[in-house]
């Protein structure tokens, strides 16, 4: 592994027995994600979790309990005593934790003469629950840069982001499958690759800042026991450990080596440049430095490429609407310019969360990295958005999740895939997304599904919709409640279908049974009531018996 122990302005991890004693101590502390959350209560842990820290602060007021004190250091970004924080954390002393960049002096409050100190970092804990099946709860400590609600001013350009909304979507998107080897690619602060340890035998981690790595690697020492890593990982000299750590722009730190599952949540903000900027200037959290959606589309284009056969490339982004052709201003199919991006012998799937208009997009991004303080800073940032958009004639902003596979020897690629669900889904998606995945293969693999047995999935409900006084219903739909709750609206001979499905008769038998109850012997019908069916086990609604 490339060292990044000890990078300016980053925590330092050049001492394993300190970071393990901080874990020690954190842990006696019970400075976990419960342990937070039962100090402060909900509402106050709800906020904190938007970025809203005064519920938190009127909670703590007059608290003087050691994990009250460890709470306002990292997560709330307030001065405390030094003398507290020693008591806190008694393995270790103030001027270790100040060597290893977690806390800076502060100044003392007027009329007093205490010794004061403040975060450094944001270092708070992050983790996930058991298995189920007798395993315990996994925690972590994740340290970043503070955010601007931390620490007032806009924040550096080459800010490493922390645990963020779009790093726990697509945390909970990943497929969680035994693997081989995976890349993490644009890793921040590790999150990702937290992950990817529980369930890949190796791990690359790539980002084009270096303080990002030294960040990741900070996490990766302080968390070594419970991410199942030993010295030897840490060995610059060890020719395989399970982690590599590697600077560089997206692709270029792995060319021409091969993964089973790529994951990243690259920097796909759509950010124009403002006038007088540099790309320096931009925020590499975010920002690729190309104009308008092209980082999203040139991974799109070039992930496959790592993928070894039957690998999985998973990563979130934005996308560009451009207007419709028939009415200028109003957004055209969402999916034109992402379905121009897929390599030939590719299997896409985009799933768009969200749209917005340019005005939400820009507002939202501006207000991230709190550029809204200077008011003529903000509107100019805020033209320059507008002029950028207009000159490609977008008309809103598309994002969500995109997963891309590279079939395996002998396969072939089914057809891109896109779909919109503005709804809530089941977290974590993940597994769901690995089932689809797992029936379209059945599907692949049968010349016909007519000698199949097929049973309505226990997640899926039937409503039916009728007219007072109307004979039949005029609409009939299948919903599912698990996973990405689709809601399917049936024919009449679709919904017979699904009544039918009890794993009694095949596929054939029952289309054959339908097209003599309604009359309907032609081979279009049969036809097309058995690529419905298809449809139906693809999304989960029907499944082998």
């Amino acid at each position: 592994m490339t060292d990044f122990s000890t990078v300016p302005d980053a925590p330092c991890s050049d001492n394993p027995d300190l970071l393990s004693a901080l874990a020690t101590d954190l842990l006696a502390l019970d400075y976990t994600v419960d342990g937070v959350a039962g100090i402060l209560g909900e509402e106050a842990h709800l906020a904190l979790g938007r970025d809203q820290t005064v519920p938190a602060v009127l909670v703590l007021r007059g608290r003087t309990e050691p994990l009250a004190a460890v709470v306002r250091l990292w997560l709330l970004a307030h001065s405390v005593p030094a003398k507290e924080l020693a008591t806190a954390l008694p393995s270790l002393d103030i001027e270790a934790l100040t060597t290893a960049g977690l806390i800076e002096a502060a100044p003392s409050p007027d009329n007093t003469t205490a010794e004061m100190v403040r975060a450094a970092v944001d270092l708070r804990p992050y983790g996930w629950p058991a298995d189920g099946a007798g395993g315990e709860d996994t925690n972590l400590w994740v340290a970043s840069d503070l955010g601007a609600h931390q620490r007032p001013g806009v924040l550096r350009h080459d800010h490493v982001l922390g645990i963020g909304q779009a790093s726990l979507t697509l945390a909970q998107g990943t497929i969680r499958r035994p693997v081989d080897r995976a890349l993490d690619m644009g890793t921040g602060c590790g999150i990702q690759l937290f992950h990817l340890l529980h369930h890949a035998k190796t791990v690359v981690a790539t980002d084009i800042s270096v303080r990002a790595l030294a960040f990741t690697r900070f996490n990766l020492v302080l968390n070594a026991p419970a991410l199942g890593l030993g010295a030897a990982d840490f060995d610059t000299s060890n020719t395989s450990p399970r982690v590599s750590l590697r600077l560089g722009s997206l692709l270029e730190p792995v060319a021409g080596e091969s993964f089973d599952l790529v994951v990243s949540n690259p920097p796909f903000v759509i950010t124009p440049r403002h006038r007088g900027e540099h790309s320096t200037d931009q925020f590499t959290y975010r920002d690729g430095g190309l104009a308008g959606d092209a980082i999203v589309e040139s991974l799109v284009r070039e992930l496959p490429s790592v993928l070894a056969p039957g690998g999985i490339g998973q990563m979130l982004g934005n996308w560009e609407i451009q207007t419709a052709k028939h009415d200028a201003g109003a957004p055209g199919e969402w999916s034109a310019r992402p379905r121009q991006w897929v390599a030939e012998g590719t299997q896409a799937w985009f799933i768009q969360r969200e749209q917005v208009s340019p005005g939400s997009y820009a507002e939202t991004w501006l207000q991230d990295a709190s550029q809204g303080r200077d008011s003529d800073a903000y509107a100019a940032a805020y033209e320059d958005y507008m002029l950028d958009f207009d000159s490609r004639n977008v008309a809103g902003v598309g994002f969500g999740y995109i997963l891309l596979r590279r079939p395996a020897a002998g396969e072939t690629a089914q057809e891109p895939r896109f779909e919109e669900i503005l709804y809530p889904i089941e977290q974590p998606v993940g597994p769901h997304l690995a089932a689809t995945l797992d029936r379209e293969s059945w599907l692949e693999e049968r010349e016909s599904i007519m000698d199949e047995l097929l049973v309505v999935a226990q997640d899926v409900t039937e409503e039916r919709h009728q007219r007072p006084g109307a004979e039949h219903p005029g609409v009939i739909l299948l919903r599912q409640g698990a996973g990405l709750r689709r809601t399917n609206l049936l024919s009449t001979e679709l919904a017979g279908f699904a009544s039918a499905s009890d794993g009694e008769l095949t596929v054939g038998q029952l289309i054959g049974a339908l097209a003599v109850l309604l009359e309907r012997p032609d081979a279009e019908f049969s036809t097309n009531l058995y690529e419905e069916v298809c449809n139906l086990v693809r999304d989960g609604f029907l499944l082998p018996a």
